[in-house]
């Protein structure tokens, strides 16, 4: 080999052992287009929709059903709160983890109509054909999850909650909690923490049943379905609307704070 090729070698290297071909083996050449891989399968819609309903049905189930067993355990209805609120917090993030990787574990139709906005504006999120799907579906399993929790306490399967729950403080509350759900979902989808969603959403629900006036429903479905219920946790049909009133313009709020706080970093200009 001459000088002058030894020097070429040098400076361009040809792949094909050592060291070398570890490091850059598997990298395209500049400019070259890279190697196109195969988009990522979807759940079909059908099992997405079932596991929606499937999992508000279930969620329903635990408030409600925890809300009779502690009823019949104490009269102390701070005791009773509490009972309600732990097995919210360890029901809520184990159908999040088992039905997240399955259609998002919304459970809840503002945060699936807040998905649809934030795509409607460039972002990730849901179809209007996947809202057509989901949204029912949770209203449906939420009435499902409180007649199957009246019937394994031998309650009437439908009886009309009396609890009322129109009161303006209560509503506000709502305002409150819904806002603060909205704020953390995507806050951790900008913030590419989805991964915590489990504890983090769980955790803060369960924070919210004791700091919000409302015990903090923060979702329309369950609310609906919890009318269904004359217990603990019902509340009575003609507050439902108040409720999911204030729960959608928690969803504004929280998304108006999402923009706010959560600004894509921008470079720095030289």
């Amino acid at each position: 080999m001459t000088p002058t090729e030894a020097a070429e070698a040098a400076e361009h290297p040809r792949p094909g052992g050592g060291e070398a071909a570890t490091v850059t083996g598997s990298r395209p050449a500049p400019g070259a287009t890279p190697p196109r891989t195969p988009p990522k399968a979807r759940t079909p819609l059908r099992a997405r929709a079932a596991a929606e309903l499937l999992g508000t049905a279930l969620l329903v189930a635990v408030v409600i059903g925890s809300g009779i067993q502690a009823t019949e355990l104490t009269k102390d209805v701070g005791v009773q709160l509490l009972a309600n609120s732990v097995a919210t917090v360890f029901g809520l993030g184990i159908l999040i983890l088992l039905f997240g990787p399955v259609s998002g574990a919304h459970f809840n139709p503002v945060v699936t109509l807040a998905e649809w906005w934030t795509a409607r504006r460039g972002g990730d999120g849901v179809t209007a054909r996947e809202v057509a799907m989901y949204v029912p579906a949770q209203i449906v399993g939420a009435i499902a999850g409180a007649i199957l929790a009246d019937a394994m306490f031998g309650e009437p399967l439908v009886e009309w909650s009396t609890h009322d729950r129109s009161a303006g403080h209560l509503l506000l509350g709502e305002v409150v909690a819904t806002a603060g759900l909205i704020l953390l979902i995507f806050g951790l989808a900008r913030t590419d923490q989805l991964r915590y969603a489990p504890v983090a959403v769980a955790s803060y629900i369960g924070a919210a049943y004791w700091f919000t006036s409302s015990t903090s429903f923060a979702n329309p479905a369950v609310t609906i379905g919890r009318a269904f219920s004359d217990t603990f946790a019902g509340i009575a049909p003609g507050s439902v609307p108040g409720f999911v009133g204030a729960q959608v313009v928690g969803a504004v709020v929280g998304l108006a704070l999402v923009a706010l706080v959560f600004v894509p970093a921008r470079s720095a200009v030289r």
